[in-house]
């Protein structure tokens, strides 16, 4: 595991004498920017904007944002306020709800559309609760003179991926616009299922020395809508990793037990979101390590034209876990060993200092802040 041990160079300046506290007369310039990015975080969270731009659905800091200082205010509860993907609640047994929205563009992409997309992302924020996904409903916005064909084969496409994950789509709705006001088809899912295990996964169980861990390749799904928008002029054999995580997460349960403190997939703003979340959360540091973070060449090649990192591009059959050292091992091997968590790897380390921060340990031997995404370089890709 020392190859993994990332971050026992990161001092803790909490209680080390010679690195005063942040603001203090001689703070280094490292802690001066450490203390401002603490102070920032802490504020309350204000939506500056008059309008909602694309950014905001982009699940970086303006979705965030946009979530903490509308949404939560006006819901506010302690179910809503945990922030996980889906809310874990008891009704009799423990059950866990979700819902999500999909406009993604084009509808068809190589891999999958917008139909298994759906019905594997809902399954997933469940799964990632620890819980067995049972029921879906599916509720539909239609423009006028959207293709009946394109409207079966999207169906037939949710109907096979509830199939492959074990659930039922039981209930749905249907609204249709005028001509020009929804781009085609747009997809709403809601799932719930039950949490048979006596586990309580969360972003705030995170703890010095745990492993983190992904459950293979990442980028692959944001990458492909975009070259399937034929936008740019690469041809590249790379299909989306759509897929229900379900059954890869009662491999990794079943090997690593309560050692796994945290599950997330890696949707909007990919895994640097997931980690940052984690990160604040829990009030440590993740400490990644750049050369053991599995991406594909094309997905690479791809970013560096966009001007992206891939860290930042969402995947859509991929999981972070956050795993107790003395189970990591045992976790990375279930993953690796399931068809969906084939190229799983370690990639970091979570340490106490400093608190609320991804850092990343460069292939030059640079660190550097992995920060939340700002804006939206890869519009309409869920």
């Amino acid at each position: 595991m020392t190859s993994h041990d990332l971050g026992t160079t990161i001092p803790n300046r909490a209680s080390d004498p010679e690195h005063p506290r942040p603001g203090a007369p001689h703070a280094t310039t490292e802690e001066q920017v450490l203390d401002r990015i603490a102070r920032a975080r802490a504020a309350r969270p204000r939506l500056r904007e008059d309008r909602i731009t694309l950014a905001h659905g982009a699940g970086g800091k303006a979705t965030h944002t946009l979530i903490e200082a509308v949404f939560l205010d006006a819901f506010r509860n302690p179910v809503l306020e945990a922030m996980e993907d889906g809310a874990a609640v008891d009704g009799g047994e423990r059950l866990a709800f979700t819902t999500d929205a999909f406009v993604v563009s084009p509808l068809f992409f190589p891999g999958g559309d917008i139909g298994d997309l759906a019905v594997n992302g809902t399954v997933n924020d469940l799964a990632m609760t620890g819980a067995r996904p049972l029921h879906l409903s599916a509720a539909f916005v239609l423009e006028e003179g959207f293709a009946v064909a394109d409207l079966r084969r999207i169906a037939a496409s949710m109907a096979r991926a509830a199939d492959a994950a074990g659930v039922r789509i039981v209930a749905g709705d249907t609204k249709v616009v005028e001509r020009g006001k929804a781009d085609g088809c747009f997809v709403v899912t809601s799932g719930v299922g039950v949490r048979e295990r006596p586990l309580e996964l969360s972003a705030t169980a995170a703890r010095p020395g745990d492993r983190v861990l992904v459950s293979g390749p990442i980028g692959d799904h944001g990458v492909t809508v975009m070259l399937a928008r034929g936008e740019l002029d690469i041809v590249a054999d790379l299909e989306s990793d759509t897929a229900p995580l379900n059954g890869l997460v009662d491999a990794l349960l079943d090997a690593a037990g309560d050692g796994v403190r945290c599950l997330r997939d890696a949707t909007r703003g990919g895994v640097a979101t997931i980690c940052n979340e984690v990160a604040v959360a829990s009030g440590v540091s993740l400490v990644l390590s750049e050369d053991d973070v599995p991406v594909r060449p094309v997905v690479n090649g791809a970013s560096e034209l966009l001007g992206i990192d891939p860290l930042y591009v969402a995947c859509e059959g991929r999981l972070v876990a956050v795993v107790a050292p003395e189970r990591a091992d045992a976790a990375l091997a279930a993953l690796a060993g399931h068809p969906l968590g084939e190229g799983a790897a370690m990639i970091g380390t979570v340490v106490d200092d400093p608190p609320g921060l991804v850092l990343l340990r460069t292939a030059f031997g640079g660190t550097r802040i992995v920060d939340l995404l700002v804006g939206d370089p890869l519009p309409r890709i869920c």
